[in-house]
């Protein structure tokens, strides 16, 4: 019996020095469900037309995360929804600069700023948000980018670095300390997003698999990188209880 007791540890112990080496332990392999509170929000990014198949600046896949977010709706009790408004002419449309094109680069008073094609102007159907959203708690929609010179990635403040949206004084007096970040797009205004909530002292979530990228020249990995240094935790929805 004593034998089979000591073969038995010697097993367990040898399981457990495998995993060790490998980086993961016990818990690794059993990820505990997250169930957000009252002091919870979900932040829903810019899933509007224009970032949709057949919208001015289409992110692969976008629709996609329409029925992932609806089924999220259920488990949140406050639920907050961003918006790109943009000016004609605005200072990030490639259109703005003669002889630029989409998806280069030029210089603005606040950095190096990427030119997109001309999406989201304020009023339009491409700026429309996505007609089978269905989010029945959702009680404020922060538009970004209304600033004709100034874009806009994070819901929480403008690209220059100075100039808040308000978001944060909203949840902070909500007694809101954790958000979970879904929406478009991965690698530019969820990923702001998520980092800037960090930066204010959130608790922050990005729940993947609601979310769809760009990845520009590499911007997806970057950002991952980027968002995990910041102590943003990478989820999936499966995750949320």
């Amino acid at each position: 019996m004593r034998q089979l007791q000591r073969r038995s540890l010697l097993q367990a112990s040898a399981a457990l020095g495998m995993m060790g080496g490998l980086g993961l332990t016990p818990s690794a392999f059993a990820q505990a469900k997250v169930k957000p509170g009252a002091k919870s929000a979900l932040i829903v990014v810019d899933v509007q037309n224009c970032f949709i198949d057949g919208g001015t600046l289409p992110v692969k896949g976008g629709a996609d995360v329409v029925p992932v977010i609806n089924k999220l709706a259920g488990a949140f009790e406050n639920i907050v929804v961003t918006q790109d408004w943009h000016t004609a002419g605005h200072a990030s449309f490639a259109s703005t600069y003669a002889g630029k094109k989409p998806f280069e680069t030029t210089k603005l008073k606040y950095g190096n700023q990427v030119l997109w094609p001309d999406h989201c102007v304020q009023g339009s159907d491409d700026a429309a948000l996505h007609k089978d959203l269905k989010l029945p708690t959702a009680q404020v929609i922060i538009r970004k980018g209304f600033h004709k010179d100034v874009d806009s990635y994070s819901a929480f403040e403008e690209a220059d670095r100075k100039t808040p949206t308000g978001l944060a004084g909203y949840l902070k007096q909500r007694g809101i300390n954790t958000v979970y970040v879904t929406g478009l797009a991965t690698d530019f205004c969820v990923a702001w997003t998520a980092m800037d909530a960090r930066k204010l002292g959130f608790q922050v979530y990005v729940i993947e698999d609601a979310t769809r990228a760009i990845d520009l020249n590499g911007s997806l990995a970057a950002a991952w990188k980027q968002m995990s240094a910041k102590g943003v935790k990478r989820i999936q929805s499966s995750d949320i209880a």
